[in-house]
């Protein structure tokens, strides 16, 4: 006789009575209280920034209205606060983003990232057929996140709140602004996007039917705090690589380049437009696109927390990159680059990442969070991936049955095992 934990039927059974009890729960108001908005300034300003302190920079109000007035254009902003009785206990930033066929131009599944990961599931769910179904394509995919930076940037609880209890408050929150969208257009897929071990109590979620998808690691370096400036950086660094960081400064000199710190980006936003469609533009997935004053924007509300490093050739500027602060993480956000000259030999691409971490011990910050694309040459400068998962779910009970199996076959990259730095005693990676 097989034993009860291998009857299918008995199996079955279980899974039936789980899905249906599931089921119940989705439906059940909790507790909790909700209050939604179109806009962050339609919300109470102090309760929101009482809960989003303890979250990303990109929950600040500042930067949720950049994205309002200066985001891409297929995307639409929505706001939810959580409360517990009168007490704010969980904010949310949501985009919907409207998905074409022209956003999905590729056909492989290589470089899967959080958003890359939504494109091969509306693919193979939504428009499974052929390249013609790709053109048709046209979805709103629902994101609790941010989808012009990698990280948690949609979700924050309040100090002392226990998160585990809240993410259940959060899923009813992203299924009543689904249900809402209704009235302007049907959102079949929701993400809570780049979930890392950091983020407790996550697993709440399966109860609601969202599973996890593997993504790209973020490539972060941990900062050693005896590294007081860039120099220091440099010094730790093994013969090796030290060379072909001095190979690339010799490289851009020779080719009459320098590099410099660009302190007002008004009068260049057009140049820096084309260089970063110039990067953008040769992705697998463009899922949003930034609008040409959205940089310039960036760095009047970010004030001492934006900095942008130029390469110049002459007087042309040939390749740029942002960095941002988030508390002791810096960022090394947007880059653009000119792709005939970086293919002519000149190591923009290099020169520029290394100026992102002149950034971030300038700062004196504790990591430099460099995001999940060119995994290789950020694992040469030290840096270290970070796991990151998006949730997600799909609004048709059939599909979200689907998905356990679809998920695990959904492949990502792995960043290479790299160490740049000067061995030392008892160290034996």
């Amino acid at each position: 006789m097989s034993s009860p934990s291998k009857n299918p039927l008995k199996k079955l059974k279980t899974s039936l009575v789980d899905l249906r009890a599931r089921h119940r729960e989705r439906h059940r108001p909790s507790a909790l209280g909700f209050v939604f908005a179109d806009r962050i300034d339609y919300l109470d300003g102090g309760r929101w920034d009482a809960v989003a302190s303890t979250g990303s920079v990109f929950l600040r109000r500042e930067r949720l209205r950049l994205i309002e007035t200066h985001g891409p254009e297929n995307v639409v902003p929505r706001y939810a606060m959580i409360f517990c009785a009168e007490r704010p206990v969980a904010v949310i930033a949501v985009q919907i983003v409207t998905v074409t066929g022209q956003h999905l131009h590729r056909e492989d599944s290589s470089g899967v990232d959080a958003q890359a990961g939504a494109r091969v599931l509306l693919k193979r769910m939504l428009a499974p057929a052929a390249k013609a179904a790709s053109a048709r394509l046209r979805e709103r995919v629902m994101v609790a996140g941010n989808l012009l930076a990698w990280g948690c940037h949609g979700v924050a609880f309040a100090p002392g709140e226990d998160p585990a209890l809240l993410w259940p408050g959060v899923a009813e929150a992203l299924y009543r602004i689904r249900r809402a969208e209704r009235l302007t257009g049907q959102t079949d897929l929701v993400l809570v996007k780049d979930i890392t071990a950091e983020q407790a109590g996550v697993e709440a979620l399966r109860r609601y039917s969202y599973r996890p998808l593997e993504t790209e690691p973020n490539m972060v370096l941990a900062l050693d705090p005896a590294w007081g400036d860039y120099e220091a950086y440099l010094a730790a660094l093994d013969a090796k690589y030290r060379r072909k960081v001095k190979d690339q400064v010799k490289k851009l000199t020779e080719g009459g380049c320098t590099v410099e710190r660009l302190t007002d980006l008004a009068p260049h936003a057009k140049r820096l437009h084309e260089l970063y469609l110039a990067v953008h533009g040769n992705a697998a997935v463009r899922l949003v696109t930034l609008r040409p004053g959205y940089l310039v924007e960036l760095a009047r509300v970010a004030g001492d927390d934006f900095r942008c490093t130029v390469v110049r050739r002459g007087d042309e500027i040939i390749g740029f990159v942002t960095s941002l602060r988030d508390g002791d993480t810096a960022i090394g956000y947007y880059i653009g680059f000119d792709r005939a000259a970086a293919a002519a030999g000149l190591p923009i691409y290099l020169r520029l990442l290394h100026a992102t971490i002149q950034d971030a011990l300038a700062w004196r910050c504790r990591r430099l969070s460099l995001g999940r694309t060119a995994l290789e040459p950020k694992a040469g400068l030290g840096a270290r991936p970070e796991p990151m998962a998006v949730w997600l779910r799909h609004r048709l009970p059939a599909l979200n049955w689907m998905l356990r199996g679809v998920l695990d076959a959904v492949p990502h990259a792995e960043a290479p095992e790299r160490n740049p730095f000067k061995a030392v005693r008892g160290d034996h990676s």
